[in-house]
C-alpha cells in the first residue's frame, strides 16, 4: 500500500467510507432545524414528509454523482470531476467557493456548536460587553462583525479545529478511526434519546397528527414554507459527498463508494424522520415552533433536568465527529486544486512521511480560525446553501454530458434508473434553486433582510474569478494523484 512520493495512501475501508458519510451529514441539523421547520409548515405531517422527501432527492443526487465518482476516484471529487464534465474555469470556481465559504465556513459553523455547548458543562470567560464592541470589522452590504464577541467559545472552538487538524495531519488512518468512533457513539446516544422519548408517558401520539392553531397556509404561501423548509432540510442532508472528496485514498473505491452512499444516507434518513418524531410526540406542533433548542426542551420534559445534560452531551458528540469528518475531506479539494494547477502550488504537496495533505489542512485550519472569529460563518453557510445545490445539479448534469463525451470509459457502477433518477434530482434541484431566489426577493422587498442571500452567494463564488485567471497566467503541470 506504500504509494509513490508525495502521494496520499489509500488508506480507507467501508466502516471508515459508511462513517464519512453519516458523521458528514448527522451535525447539529437535526437538533435546530424541526423547530424551524415546525415553525414554518404548521403540520407535524408536513415536518416529517419533507425530511424524508429531501433525504430521497439527495439520495437520488448521491447515487447519481456515484457513477462519476466510481468512473473517476481521483481525491478532490467535484473538482475533478468538472474539469472533465465543463472544464477548469467551472472546476476552479466550485473548488475557490469551498475553500473561501461553505467548506471552511461549514467547518467553524459545526465546530462553534461543540464550543457552545461545551458552556453547559463549565463556565467559559468572555470579556465585558465594552470591550467586546471596541473592535468592530466593517462588512460592506452585511453589517460588523465583532472578533472579540464570546471569546471562550471561540477559543474552545479553535482549539477543537487545531487538534482535529493535527490528527488528520499526521494520519489519515488516526482520522478515519475518530470518525468511525465517534459516529457510532453519535448514532447509539440519538437512538438513545428516541426511545427515551417515545417510552415516556408525557408524550402523546395525537401531537404527530395535530395541526397548528395559529400557522395557516393558502396555496401560496404553503409553497413558499414547503420551499424554506426543504432549505432547512437539505442543509441536514449536506456532507454526503465528503466521501467524493477523499476517492483517491480509498481501498476500493470502484464498489465502496456507491455502496456507503446508499447505505448511510439510508441511516439518515431514518435518524431523521425517528427523531422529529420523538420531538413531536413529546411537544405539539405549536410548542416545537417556539422552541429554539427543541431537542433540550423534549429531553428536559420527559427527564428534567437530566434531560438538559445528556443532550448538551449528544450534541458535543455529534458535531465533534462531524467536524473530524469534514476537516479530513474538505482539505482534499484545494489540494486537488493545486494538483490540478489552480492553487496555490504548495498546498498540492502531500507530506512524505505521513501522506497527507499537510499543508492544505494547515491553510484550512488557519481560515477556519479566522472564520470563527469573525463569527461570519453562520452568514455565509446560509448564503452558500444555494451555490451548493448548483453545483449538486452541474454534477447531477454532467453525468448526461460525460456518458456522451467519455462513454467508452468503463463505469463500474452505473446509476439506477437512468436517466429519470438524475433528472428527478435536476427537476427538483431546480425548483429548490428558483423558489429560494424567489423567496429572498420576497423577503428583501419586505424588509425582513439586508441582502438576497442566494444572489450575494453567487457574487462571493464570482469574487474567485480574478484568481482563476492569475493561476490560468502561470500554469502548472498536473500531478498524479
Amino acid at each position: 500500500m506504500k504509494p509513490l512520493k508525495g502521494n496520499l495512501l489509500p488508506a480507507l475501508g467501508k466502516w471508515s467510507c459508511v462513517s464519512l458519510v453519516v458523521g458528514g451529514i448527522i451535525g447539529s441539523g437535526i437538533f435546530m432545524k424541526p423547530s424551524a421547520m415546525a415553525a414554518q409548515l404548521g403540520s407535524p405531517e408536513l415536518v416529517v414528509l419533507v425530511w424524508i422527501f429531501a433525504g430521497l432527492i439527495t439520495l437520488a443526487g448521491a447515487l447519481s454523482s456515484a457513477e462519476v465518482a466510481t468512473m473517476l476516484p481521483q481525491t478532490g471529487g467535484p473538482v475533478v470531476y468538472f474539469k472533465y464534465m465543463y472544464g477548469d474555469f467551472v472546476a476552479f470556481l466550485y473548488g475557490w467557493a469551498g475553500f473561501a465559504v461553505f467548506n471552511t465556513a461549514g467547518v467553524a459553523s459545526i465546530a462553534y456548536v461543540f464550543g457552545s455547548y461545551f458552556q453547559y458543562f463549565i463556565e467559559l470567560p468572555r470579556f465585558s460587553p465594552e470591550i467586546e464592541s471596541s473592535l468592530s470589522i466593517p462588512l460592506p452590504w452585511i453589517g460588523k462583525i465583532f472578533p472579540l464577541q464570546n471569546i471562550g467559545v471561540k477559543s474552545v472552538t479553535i482549539f477543537i479545529v487545531v487538534v482535529l487538524t493535527w490528527f488528520n495531519y499526521r494520519s489519515t488512518r488516526a482520522g478515519a478511526n475518530i470518525q468511525v468512533v465517534f459516529t457510532a457513539l453519535k448514532v447509539i446516544a440519538i437512538l438513545f434519546v428516541v426511545v427515551g422519548l417515545f417510552s415516556s408517558d408525557k408524550g402523546s401520539w395525537s401531537n404527530l397528527t395535530r395541526d397548528s392553531n395559529v400557522i395557516h397556509h393558502n396555496f401560496i404561501t404553503l409553497i413558499g414554507a414547503i420551499a424554506a423548509a426543504m432549505s432547512g432540510a437539505f442543509w441536514g442532508y449536506d456532507g454526503w459527498n465528503n466521501i467524493t472528496f477523499v476517492a483517491g485514498e480509498l481501498k476500493d473505491p470502484q464498489r465502496l463508494i456507491a455502496r456507503s452512499l446508499l447505505v448511510g444516507l439510508i441511516i439518515c434518513i431514518g435518524i431523521y424522520v425517528l427523531t422529529t418524531m420523538a420531538f413531536l410526540y413529546v411537544l405539539p406542533v405549536d410548542v416545537a415552533a417556539n422552541s429554539p433548542l427543541i431537542a433540550s426542551d423534549a429531553a428536559t420534559t420527559v427527564m428534567g433536568s437530566v434531560g438538559g445534560g445528556i443532550i448538551a452531551a449528544l450534541v458535543m458528540i455529534s458535531p465533534f465527529g462531524t467536524t473530524n469528518g469534514n476537516i479530513m475531506a474538505t482539505a482534499r479539494v484545494t489540494y486537488a486544486m493545486a494538483r490540478e494547477g489552480y492553487f496555490f502550488k504548495w498546498c498540492g504537496d502531500a507530506h512524505e512521511q505521513y501522506h497527507t495533505p499537510g499543508k492544505a489542512l494547515v491553510l484550512h485550519a488557519a481560515y477556519t480560525s479566522l472564520l470563527v472569529l469573525s463569527g461570519s460563518f453562520d452568514m455565509l453557510t446560509d448564503m452558500l446553501i444555494f451555490v451548493s445545490y448548483v453545483f449538486y445539479a452541474l454534477g447531477v448534469f454532467g453525468i448526461f454530458i460525460l456518458r456522451r463525451k467519455m462513454k467508452d470509459v468503463p463505469r463500474p457502477y452505473r446509476v439506477w434508473g437512468y436517466p429519470y433518477v438524475p433528472f428527478v434530482f435536476l427537476i427538483f434541484a431546480t425548483f429548490f434553486l428558483f423558489s429560494t431566489v424567489i423567496n429572498d426577493i420576497i423577503l428583501f422587498a419586505n424588509g425582513e433582510t439586508t441582502i438576497i442571500n442566494s444572489l450575494f452567494g453567487v457574487m462571493l463564488t464570482l469574487t474567485g474569478v480574478p484568481l482563476y485567471f492569475y493561476f490560468k497566467r502561470r500554469p502548472q503541470k498536473s500531478t498524479d494523484r
